[in-house]
């Protein structure tokens, strides 16, 4: 069975950090492009970070440059997305996707075969 699953969702303060886990089964996560998506309530899931399958490279939305890293360890079938100074703004469902191909390339849902379940991320004071 094919599946990405996620983890590390909570309740945060603003300025704190989480890492979200996205463990895949079924497949070679190493060979796929994955991104983290987030939804908040009313709003388009709009893509966060992104890293390669070829090279590692990453991509990141503005809103989070410099504050959201995203890695892999392929011997683990997981990614990560370490967040760190949270804002309320940061508020929403985060979900891992992953598609076949090299590179990261636009922050959209287009072409993602697996998506995961989606956690829950809550910055508030």
């Amino acid at each position: 069975q094919l599946q990405l699953v996620e983890s590390g969702g909570g309740l945060v303060q603003p300025g704190g950090s989480l890492r979200l886990s996205c463990a895949a089964s079924g497949f070679t996560f190493g060979r796929y492009v994955t991104t983290w998506f987030r939804q908040a309530p009313g709003k388009e899931r709009e893509g966060v970070s992104c890293i390669s399958s070829s090279d590692g490279t990453t991509k990141h939305a503005n809103s989070v440059k410099g504050r959201f890293t995203i890695s892999r360890d392929n011997a683990k079938n997981t990614v990560y997305l370490q967040m760190n100074s949270l804002k309320p703004e940061d508020t929403a469902i985060y979900y891992c996707a992953a598609r076949r191909g090299d590179f990261c390339t636009a922050l959209t849902t287009a072409s993602y075969t697996y998506w995961g379940q989606g956690t829950q991320v809550t910055v508030s004071s």
